[in-house]
């Protein structure tokens, strides 16, 4: 393949990432599954050259996207390519999370531990713990967009896969996979920070 040919693709996939970039600061969720879809991969390899840790790699690549989210208006092609930037902000989310280490992940309440207890009422002490868990959790999910709200609710209260999802509210799957990522990253967020006011 010839040096034109490939500048020219390269070239065609900057600007494809640009327009998906633009949609994304418009508000477009349905371009943010997209930019995922075709950037993630080298995010992901990115966040796990520099944490050497899968799990954290994974939760480093799910804040890249909710910063690319918040943050798509401030991309400016001028300074740089599209891959570029996500690899900007890849490695400096990378080098936060190496940063606080382990004791940030050890002390998270993941939502799937929090439905768990919520059904494991033997005492009447367990009882009160649990029914304040439970409405810190309502709290956190009513706080949420209610796009992202419907489809945790569908994944982890009916139990739906991500494709029996976006068949139930008729929306591409991409998109389901994109609210429940965002939604997730802000649930986990928001049960932190009522955990906290819980104990203060």
């Amino acid at each position: 393949m010839s040096d034109f040919l490939v500048n020219n693709d390269l070239n065609t996939a900057n600007q494809d990432l640009e327009s998906l970039i633009s949609r994304v600061a418009q508000g477009d969720e349905q371009a943010l599954a997209a930019l995922y879809d075709q950037t993630s991969s080298h995010v992901y390899s990115l966040a796990l050259r520099v944490l050497r840790d899968s799990i954290m790699a994974e939760e480093v690549t799910l804040d890249v996207y909710m910063q690319v989210w918040q943050k798509a208006s401030e991309f400016n092609s001028n300074r740089g390519k599209p891959i570029v930037w996500l690899a900007v902000i890849t490695r400096s989310r990378s080098i936060d999370r190496l940063r606080v280490g382990q004791k940030e992940r050890a002390n998270r309440m993941p939502l799937d531990g929090v439905s768990e207890s919520l059904t494991t009422q033997v005492n009447p002490e367990t009882l009160g713990v649990n029914n304040d868990q439970y409405r810190i959790v309502q709290k956190a999910l009513a706080m949420l967009s209610p796009e992202q709200r419907q489809v945790i609710e569908l994944a982890y209260f009916e139990d739906l896969s991500q494709i029996e999802i976006a068949n139930r509210i008729e929306k591409p799957l991409g998109t389901v996979k994109t609210r429940i990522r965002l939604g997730m990253i802000n649930l986990r967020k928001l049960l932190a920070q009522l955990n906290m006011e819980y104990v203060q």
